[in-house]
C-alpha cells in the first residue's frame, strides 16, 4: 500500500518549508517507518525540539500507518509520553503501527528514537479515523 502523502503536509510534506518533511515508508509488515531533521525552527527550549514536534511526527506517521490506499486516516484522538528531549541539528526516527482496525476506526501507536541508540524519546497512541481520500 502506499502512503498518502501529499507536499503540502506538515509532517510529510516534501516542499513545506516550515514542516518536518519526514521521510516515511511502509514496511512489509503494514507498519510505517523512517526519520525528520529537528531544524531551529522546531525549537521550544534552546537547542531542544518543543514537543509539539515530536507529537506532530509521530501523529502524521500513525496517521500514514492507517492509512490503506483508497481511504486516509484522520486523528480523532492522540496521546504523548515525552520521554526525553530531541536536540536540535539531529535527525529522529519514527515508527508506527496500527495495532487494532474496526470498519473506519484505528488504534496505532508510534516511538520516536534518536538517530543513534535505542532509548525512546517519545511515546504516542492514537484513535484514527479512515476517510475516502479526495480527488
Amino acid at each position: 500500500m502506499d502512503l498518502a502523502h501529499h507536499d503540502l503536509c506538515f509532517g510529510c510534506g516534501p516542499v513545506n518549508p516550515f514542516g518536518l518533511q519526514l521521510e516515511l515508508e511502509r514496511r512489509d509488515d503494514g507498519s510505517v517507518e523512517g526519520r525528520f531533521f529537528v531544524k531551529q525552527d522546531h525549537q521550544g527550549p534552546p537547542g531542544l525540539a518543543h514537543g509539539g514536534i515530536l507529537a506532530a511526527a509521530l501523529d502524521d506517521a500513525m496517521s500514514l500507518a492507517a492509512g490503506d490506499g483508497t481511504r486516509v486516516a484522520v486523528t480523532a484522538e492522540l496521546s504523548l509520553e515525552l520521554l526525553a528531549p530531541a536536540p536540535v541539528g539531529a535527525f529522529v526516527r519514527v515508527h508506527a503501527v496500527v495495532d487494532r482496525a474496526e470498519g473506519r476506526r484505528c488504534w496505532a501507536s508510534a516511538t520516536a528514537l534518536p538517530a543513534e541508540g535505542e532509548a525512546p524519546l517519545a511515546r504516542g497512541t492514537g484513535v484514527l479515523v479512515r476517510f475516502e481520500r479526495a480527488a
